[in-house]
């Protein structure tokens, strides 16, 4: 561990406010912060990711948003090759990096000693794997391994694919039991109630609509691509691309995202129950 080093880590549940929390923080202890959200990396993606506006960040240097273009394969390992300089330069320029976002995975590769398996695209599984829906890829991660299975986003169809093409190739998705840590990291869990989670997922989701998100996805859909396709880019996008196509109407539209994204939150407090032992824990009120 590079004990010298001080590592600030942002995490919890959508709608939990981190965004506001880190901006916060990034004032009190010279802090840059850089972006742990498997979405806001591509280009185009902004309203119905959330991503963080030039007023929003109050002055503060973000990183890792806007850097790969929508349609384009972007796994964690091409998270860490690309943030792991960024945080070490941040150091070396005497400031304190935090790492703020909702995907676990991204905030992993950065904060232990990860090894992510060599193994290459397989373009012809690919291919055959993006034929299934969501649902039957799920089905088939679990059946040939459980473990990745409980702890993967069921609905990613991009993460799915990618853990079967590793499971294809070796058999089960390696898993690093003991990790250690790179840095002297400080963790802050944002921990808001059910309730209010609830509460703030429905009033974000207004907003967002309010401000042009059914536009966005509209000119995605517009690019060529439909509901299906969008399930990679999050609920928002896929089920949204469902009410343009006919499939919902306006009320099951809303009612559907409110859901969904309540069972994706729990999923995320899920895997952040691994921080819990050195997490600074933050009731969200």
């Amino acid at each position: 561990m590079k004990e010298s080093y001080k590592v600030i880590v942002v995490a919890g549940p959508t709608a939990s406010g981190k965004s506001d929390f880190a901006v916060e923080l990034a004032h009190k202890v010279n802090g840059e912060i850089i972006s742990a959200d498997s979405r806001q990396v591509y280009k185009g993606l902004d309203i119905g990711t959330g991503k963080i506006t030039t007023e929003e960040m109050k002055g503060i240097p973000h990183h890792m948003l806007d850097v790969v273009d929508v349609g384009e394969d972007f796994s964690v390992a091409e998270y860490a090759r690309l943030a792991r300089p960024i945080l070490e330069d941040v150091l070396a320029r005497g400031k304190t990096p935090i790492i703020c976002g909702g995907t676990g995975q991204y905030i992993d590769a950065l904060m232990y000693d990860v090894a992510t398996p060599p193994v290459p695209p397989n373009k012809t599984l690919r291919q055959e794997l993006e034929e299934k829906d969501v649902d039957e890829l799920y089905r088939e991660l679990a059946e040939k391994d459980p473990y990745r299975a409980d702890t993967v986003d069921r609905y990613n169809k991009v993460r799915l694919i990618r853990a079967l093409e590793i499971v294809h190739e070796l058999g089960f998705v390696p898993v690093l039991h003991e990790p250690k840590l790179l840095y002297d990291t400080e963790l802050y869990l944002l921990q808001p109630t059910r309730a209010l989670l609830r509460e703030r997922i429905a009033a974000r989701l207004e907003k967002r609509l309010n401000i042009g998100m059914i536009e966005e996805v509209k000119q995605l859909m517009e690019k060529g691509f439909d509901s299906l396709h969008m399930k990679r880019f999050g609920l928002e996008y896929e089920t949204i691309g469902k009410y343009l196509e006919g499939a919902l109407s306006e009320e099951d539209m809303k009612q559907e995202l409110i859901t969904k994204t309540m069972q994706y939150a729990k999923r995320q407090d899920t895997w952040n129950k691994r921080y819990l032992p050195f997490a600074t824990i933050i009731q969200v009120e």
